[in-house]
């Protein structure tokens, strides 16, 4: 499938500015040339167009947003210089499979400032001795040749940095569904005993007071009792008094009867 017929079936009936990664790997490029893409893409940020039969890159659009571009497996063998007019902020370069042999041809690189990782393996230009020392002296800017830094460690891959992210998200998430550190924690709880202790002496205090309102209480219905119980016997003394008349009348009445008739006889 030609490149522009490509084009315009992964662009999916989106507007190429909408467009953010394209892949165009695997189709003909008409005379090594680009085509079929344009300014139009402006917020373009990943392009990969590998083993296309590229061969030049005279052709390629002002793609100031692309980050990584893929140009593997092509018959590159110069013109480098137009990246860094066409995509001055990229990050990302592979050029692995191409026909670049010597320094010079990567010397145009230096312009890239943002640079970090270019690739270059299965090109002529790695059989040249101290081809590792040369290329990172050459291109100062870049952390990454072929995969590995100066130190031989390995660039993380772009898929595990995602991953490193989303992980970084997740605990993150964990702390905070876990709640506040221990030491908050623990001044929590230092604060409700503190709280506790309040209420208990609160309460004890409380429980006192009750205490002595229920004696002066429990005291005050005994002398009240005593008070009744003491009108009672009065009561009954002054009633048994009251009898003790009532039969001493009587009994003066019956004397005063009893001396009449013994008058009359």
């Amino acid at each position: 499938m030609e490149m522009k017929k490509r084009i315009n079936l992964e662009l999916r009936d989106r507007a190429p500015e909408e467009v953010t990664e394209l892949v165009l790997d695997n189709c003909l490029c008409v005379n090594g040339e680009i085509e079929g893409l344009n300014d139009t893409f402006k917020k373009l940020e990943f392009l990969s167009m590998a083993n296309v039969e590229l061969s030049s890159l005279a052709r390629l659009p002002s793609l100031n947003k692309l980050r990584k571009l893929e140009l593997s497996d092509n018959i590159i063998s110069g013109g480098l210089e137009v990246l860094a007019e066409k995509c001055p902020n990229l990050t990302y370069l592979n050029l692995s499979g191409n026909k670049i042999k010597d320094l010079s041809t990567v010397e145009a690189l230096q312009n890239l400032k943002n640079l970090k990782s270019l690739d270059l393996f299965n090109c002529e230009i790695t059989n040249l001795e101290d081809y590792r020392e040369s290329i990172f002296e050459l291109l100062q800017q870049i952390t990454y040749l072929d995969g590995f830094d100066q130190e031989d460690n390995e660039a993380p891959d772009s898929e595990e940095e995602d991953d490193e992210d989303g992980d970084e998200d997740d605990e993150e998430e964990e702390e905070d569904e876990a709640g506040p550190p221990e030491g908050y924690e623990e001044e929590e709880e230092e604060e409700d005993e503190d709280e506790d202790e309040d209420e208990d002496e609160a309460g004890s205090e409380l429980g006192e007071g009750e205490e002595e309102v229920g004696l002066s209480y429990l005291m005050k219905e005994e002398i009240q009792d005593e008070e009744d119980d003491d009108d009672y016997v009065e009561e009954g003394e002054e009633e048994e008094e009251e009898e003790e008349e009532g039969l001493r009348g009587e009994k003066r009445k019956r004397d005063a009867e009893d001396d009449g008739e013994e008058e009359d006889d």
